[in-house]
């Protein structure tokens, strides 16, 4: 019992502490978290015909682990150093190519969780978060993501593609990994996360 006491203060001064902290080291907490994601985004798991690889699972976590703002930062961050040639896109790459606008989305799915996770503590639960990060996952990233990618093969590279073959080219081959990713990342945020009001 003491035990899980001691467990629960120790999230909980954790996250009243990244709460707390001055600007300059919230920057530092949002250009590691940016980092963490170009690493986890070289992790390649050969699970089915696609395989998984980290980059979403680090995209969920970041606003539950910076919060709304810094999290978004962290990955506007990671977004914009990789298109102006950072390579730590999935396999090394950077540039915005097809793919941009999933690195929009990237940004609007970690300001939607930071939210929640800092303002409800009941969504701080394993289903709770499970759900908003399905949400945000396939609709605030694939959305973008399939938009862009549309517009790029029309405009930019030539090629007529229909709503359909561009679903089938940017979402369909994804999902089963991203609901595994989404529910790893959902099981961690219960496991690190307080469960009692940290910004007060």
């Amino acid at each position: 019992m003491e035990m899980v006491a001691a467990i629960s203060k120790a999230r909980y001064d954790i996250f009243r502490w990244r709460y707390q902290l001055s600007i300059p080291w919230k920057l530092v907490l949002a250009l590691s978290v940016a980092g963490l994601t170009g690493l986890l985004a070289q992790v390649r798991v050969p699970i089915g015909p696609v395989p998984i690889t980290g980059q979403t699972f680090a995209v969920l976590l970041a606003g539950v682990v910076l919060g709304r703002w810094w999290g978004g930062a962290s990955m506007a961050i990671y977004a914009g150093l990789g298109a102006l040639g950072v390579p730590w896109f999935a396999g090394w790459s950077s540039g915005l190519g097809a793919t941009g606008g999933y690195l929009v989305g990237f940004i609007l799915a970690t300001l939607f969780l930071g939210y929640f996770t800092d303002k409800y503590v009941r969504s701080r639960g394993f289903f709770s978060m499970l759900g908003l990060m399905l949400v945000a996952n396939f609709v605030l990233i694939y959305i973008p993501g399939l938009i862009w990618l549309g517009l790029w093969l029309n405009l930019v590279s030539g090629s007529q593609t229909g709503v359909a073959a561009v679903i089938a080219m940017g979402a369909a081959p994804f999902v089963v990994g991203d609901i595994i990713k989404a529910a790893a990342a959902a099981a961690t945020a219960k496991v690190i996360t307080p469960k009692s009001t940290y910004d007060r």
